[in-house]
């Protein structure tokens, strides 16, 4: 019978991602070595092959727990909203601001998720590439629902993929304690998205 995994393991597991996440995000993945995520986190690389059997399992499961953090972070935005009675709009603000709270607390993981995944074996880059098709869809949801006058089938892609531009690449240059923070950056955001499809739905000039 095999014993089970202790908390401890679990502990160190986390540990070891995120020391990796920093790692592959210092210095990509490509030229980050067991040796070199071993050094980072203070132990032998013997030990972190306790944990992971190669760099590729941790690239996996770092990216396969924060995609499915962020289809979390969906549903609880889902949930909140039919809780308080949310509108469609107030709805899609609020998935903007949960996402932009956690992006920056998980710069290294999002940079990972955006520039890591093609290093994946095919099997486990399906399974990511999968879920991030499944974020994207329900964001186009939500923005279809939010302004139906203006985003549409013939455009939904396109205005979907605007908004994940805006978002998606603040690790690059959105730092925690900058002149800007993440949730006034947010407010940013939503201004946009209001102006460009509130008004461009014929709203007037301001």
């Amino acid at each position: 019978m095999a014993r089970p995994i202790s908390a401890a393991h679990g502990l160190r597991r986390d540990e070891i991602l995120n020391v990796a996440a920093d790692c592959f995000a210092r210095q990509s993945y490509p030229a980050t070595s067991m040796n070199d995520i071993a050094a980072a986190g203070g132990t032998s690389k013997a030990r972190l092959y306790h944990y992971y059997e190669s760099k590729e399992a941790i690239l996996f499961d770092l990216l396969d727990r924060y995609t499915q953090k962020l289809l979390v972070i969906i549903g609880q935005v889902q949930a909140t909203a039919q809780r308080k009675g949310l509108d469609e709009r107030a709805t899609l603000h609020e998935l903007v601001r949960a996402f932009l709270c956690e992006y920056e607390t998980s710069a290294t993981r999002h940079a990972a998720l955006l520039g890591s995944t093609q290093f994946l074996g095919e099997e486990q880059r399906e399974i990511i590439l999968n879920r991030e098709r499944d974020v994207v869809s329900a964001v186009t949801r939500f923005l279809r629902r939010a302004y139906p006058e203006r985003v549409q089938a013939h455009n939904q892609t396109a205005i979907a993929m605007t908004l994940f531009g805006m978002i998606n690449w603040t690790f690059t240059w959105l730092r925690p304690g900058g002149s800007m923070s993440y949730p006034q950056f947010a407010e940013e955001v939503l201004a946009l998205l209001d102006r460009g499809l509130v008004l461009g739905a014929g709203g007037g000039a301001a």
